[in-house]
């Protein structure tokens, strides 16, 4: 009950104090974007829409010992009465939220076979080594865990990330296959989301709100990955007695 208070004032507060600039869309002149921090400053950007339409959708995935890179916020939102316990991954301490200081290009500083779903969102597009990210990934994932994650396809140049650890990708559908498959070995469902007004609105900074007919992002175009979701699963454990995740009878008797 207090946490939907809170987003139901997180809401009010942004309605109240959106930039009220107006959008011209045929304005071919306008060399700046209307927003330089991808619309947060205006209402929902075009890229969040999509991410939460993508956990929305998974949401009976998200259970057990849930892990999150920065926060908690996604995990508590979708996993709710289905988690076990809530964790936060920082790459470096000062984050007084997290519960693991790990860094995903380096095994050695995370728990291994420790997590049932991994929520990771936005966070490969600013990790320079992402074939190790991926091993880290699945070093953190228990047997039969879960990724639910999403990156950018189509994007600005993030300065707040930029001017700290770096802004390094783009991605594509493709690329991410070639990336998730050594790894999870076909365990996997990569999709995209976007068109182009969605491709121009976030480029530009324009909000989901910031829209005559918001329904116009949910149109698919996979030529315009403006966000692009991964899910992904780790073997199940295939130890003695067990075959294809399932006990054998033989061995509980």
């Amino acid at each position: 009950m207090i946490d939907r208070l809170f987003g139901l004032l997180d809401k009010l507060l942004k309605h109240l104090t959106r930039k009220k600039i107006s959008v011209t869309f045929d304005d071919l002149n306008r060399i700046k974007p209307v927003s330089p921090i991808f619309g947060l400053d205006r209402g929902t950007p075009i890229a969040r829409y999509y991410i939460e339409k993508f956990l929305h959708r998974n949401s009976p995935l998200i259970s057990g010992r849930i892990l999150e890179v920065g926060d908690s916020y996604y995990s508590k939102r979708f996993g709710g009465e289905k988690a076990e316990s809530f964790d936060v991954l920082h790459a470096v301490p000062g984050n007084k939220t997290a519960t693991i200081i790990g860094d995903l290009t380096d095994p050695a500083t995370l728990p291994e076979n420790s997590m049932d779903c991994f929520i990771c969102t936005q966070t490969f597009n600013f990790i320079f080594n992402v074939q190790k990210a991926v091993e880290g990934v699945h070093h953190l994932l228990r047997p039969g865990g879960i990724l639910l994650f999403t990156v950018c396809g189509i994007s600005q140049i993030s300065r707040y990330d930029m001017d700290r650890w770096g802004d390094y990708w783009r991605f594509t559908t493709a690329s991410l296959h070639k990336l998730f498959e050594p790894v999870f070995k076909g365990r996997l469902e990569i999709e995209s989301y976007g068109n182009a007004l969605a491709a121009t609105a976030f480029l530009r900074g324009i909000a989901v709100e910031d829209l005559p007919n918001q329904a116009l992002l949910d149109e698919h175009d996979p030529n315009y990955q403006v966000l692009i979701t991964v899910i992904a699963r780790k073997e199940p454990y295939a130890g003695p007695g067990i075959q294809n995740g399932t006990v054998s009878l033989c061995e509980m008797s």
